[in-house]
Parts: C-alpha cells; structure tokens; sequence
C-alpha cells in the first residue's frame, strides 16, 4: 500500500492548521493592541479633561468671595479632592508608560502648587499665580506630546491655549 497520498494529505492538513493557528493568534495581537490603544487613548483623555474643569474649578473659587479664610480654604481642598484627577492619576500610574506617567505627575504637582497658592492667599493673575500658570502650560503641553506620540498622532503645530 502506498502511503504517500496519506502522509501528503495529513502534512497539508497539519500545515493548515498551523497556519489558521497563526492567523487567530496575530489577529488576536492586533485586537489586544488595539484595546490597549483604546484604554490609554480614554485614560489620557480622563486625565486631560480632569486638568482642565480643576484648573477652571480652582480659579474660579480663588476669584470668588469666601466668608473666611478657612472657608476658602476648604472650598479649594474640596475641589481639590472631588475633581477626579487622584483616580484619573492612579489611572495614568498604571496603564501609561513611564515618560507619560512622570509628565502626568508633573501636571498634578503644578496643579496643586496653584491650589495651594490660592490657600496661601496668593491673588489670582498676580505675578506668582502668572507663574504658576505657566509652569502648568508648559508641564500640560509636554505632557500631551508625550501622550500623543505613545498614541501614535502627529504633534500639533501650535500650542494648545492655556
């Protein structure tokens, strides 16, 4: 008996499956990557969105009237605390790569430098608050390259406002 058509037929048959076998497992690579994109791309944009409505959040109570210091005080801690941005930043600790995740912190740490400062009783669009500001642009625009660049898009050609 000839046993080369068998051996011939079981060979293409373990060939394909090999092959079907490769095939799911870098489709399944593909859609792991894609996920993973997907998950940073909404963890970055918790975390933006969270700079943003704090920045605003703590301006506006700086600019706002408070019965006492004290009041001011805690109405700044509050914001503070309720604004989202330590879970956004635990967020970002565990998912983003380490140049992103230090850019992140940086902005955290300006962010509460400004908060802070109002506590401290420093006058919004005063010298240091201008400062202070700025260090936080400057810490938010290389944070958003660095989030770009780990997203994959291009760099923007002009600053975002601050």
């Amino acid at each position: 008996m000839d046993s080369l058509p068998l051996l011939s037929t079981l060979a293409g048959a373990a060939i394909g499956i090999v092959a079907t076998l490769i095939a799911d497992r870098n489709r399944w690579k593909r859609e792991d990557a894609k996920e993973a994109l997907r998950l940073r791309l909404d963890i970055y944009t918790q975390y933006t969105t969270a700079v943003k409505v704090l920045g605003e959040t703590l301006r506006a109570l700086a600019e706002r009237e408070h019965p006492s210091v004290d009041e001011r005080a805690l109405a700044l801690r509050e914001a503070f605390r309720e604004s989202g941005i330590a879970i956004a930043s635990e967020r970002m600790w565990l998912i983003a790569p380490q140049p992103v995740v230090k850019a992140s912190n940086g902005v955290f740490h300006c962010l509460r430098r400004i908060c802070d400062g109002y506590i401290d009783g420093t006058a919004v669009s005063s010298p240091e608050d201008h400062a202070r500001w700025e260090a936080r642009g400057e810490a938010a625009a290389k944070m958003r390259k660095l989030m770009r660049e780990d997203l994959g898009v291009s760099p923007l050609t002009e600053r975002h406002s601050a």
